[in-house]
């Protein structure tokens, strides 16, 4: 039951700040590129790039980390729905350069930002952790439980 609790700690958080950052970004900058949602999800890219870097170099420890930045966090204030359905109407407003700019930009940035945050914290055999980052995505190993959480030293 904890993990679920830090996990909605975090999303509230992370859906929170979402919100705010669209109401800024339109404020300070218009509504005619999806600046918001751009920023959210390279600011969040970089989050969870570096609290992989984070836990996987054991500065930070996995839980209750991983559950409240990474799954929490991150996946409400990231949002790919949102950058889909904005390019979608770039393209339907017949703005195909921003559309491309917006696709562009989007992915580039983002994994720029994930890689440098995971280049942040070496691991203890000095390489970036890439390839010991937990990962996020729900399906699970077969020999971990439904019930419970995957850790990363479970893969």
């Amino acid at each position: 039951m904890g993990s679920i609790l830090y996990i909605a700690l975090g999303g509230a958080a992370g859906a929170f700040l979402r919100f705010w950052s669209g109401v800024a970004a339109a404020y300070l900058f218009g509504g005619r590129f999806p600046l918001g949602t751009l920023f959210v999800n390279v600011a969040g890219s970089f989050i969870i790039g570096l609290a992989a870097s984070a836990v996987a170099s054991g500065r930070l420890g996995v839980h209750p980390w991983d559950d409240v930045l990474m799954l929490g966090f991150c996946g409400a204030f990231t949002t790919f729905s949102t950058f889909s359905l904005d390019t979608f109407r770039l393209c339907r407003q017949g703005r195909m350069a921003a559309a491309w700019g917006n696709l562009i930009l989007s992915m580039a940035l983002c994994l720029s930002a994930a890689a440098l945050g995971l280049s942040t914290f070496p691991t203890a055999q000095g390489s970036p952790a890439v390839h010991s980052a937990p990962s996020t995505h729900p399906a699970q190993p077969e020999s971990v439980h439904p019930a419970q959480p995957a850790r990363p030293e479970q893969f």
